[in-house]
């Protein structure tokens, strides 16, 4: 039975040497592996890259629904408040970062007319997603995502 015990002991202490290197391999994305992801931006009243004329900044859009879309289905949303912010804070066990920046995009469906009589009354905004960095609160790590840059399309 020592035999048995030796052998297992073996094991044991050569997953735990190995477990360190695994982790050091995967550097920063061990921690994020299970961090929440908070998105979080601006929505701005503008079908022209979030830019005014001359580079002015929009006005922002208020009352906005802006969806976190992900394979053809809607995963999160959250409004904008009157400042056209918005925030979600997305599980990692729903979905984790690396999939989260390759294949999701924030869509924003209302139309811009509800913001500037002017705007377009179809289509709506889309935005691709960004990784922003890393903040620790407590003993929870955060990943914060936020748009790369909403622009226009014209049906949604």
């Amino acid at each position: 039975m020592t035999l048995k015990y030796f052998i297992t002991f073996l094991l044991i202490a050569a997953m735990a040497i190995n477990i360190p290197q695994t982790l050091a391999q995967l550097g920063i994305l061990s921690g994020l592996l299970g961090s929440v992801s908070n998105i979080q931006g601006t929505v701005f009243c503008t079908s022209k890259d979030n830019m005014g004329v001359k580079g002015a900044s929009a006005p922002v859009f208020p009352n906005a629904q802006v969806q976190l879309v992900c394979g053809g289905k809607e995963l999160s949303n959250a409004k904008t408040n009157d400042d056209g912010t918005f925030s979600m804070m997305m599980d990692p066990l729903l979905l984790d970062l690396a999939s989260l920046l390759s294949g999701c995009n924030l869509v924003v469906a209302t139309p811009l007319s509800n913001c500037n009589a002017k705007l377009p009354f179809t289509g709506g905004l889309i935005s691709t997603l960004n990784f922003a960095g890393i903040t620790s609160v407590g003993t929870q790590t955060m990943a914060n995502i936020i748009p790369s840059g909403f622009h226009f399309l014209p049906s949604i």
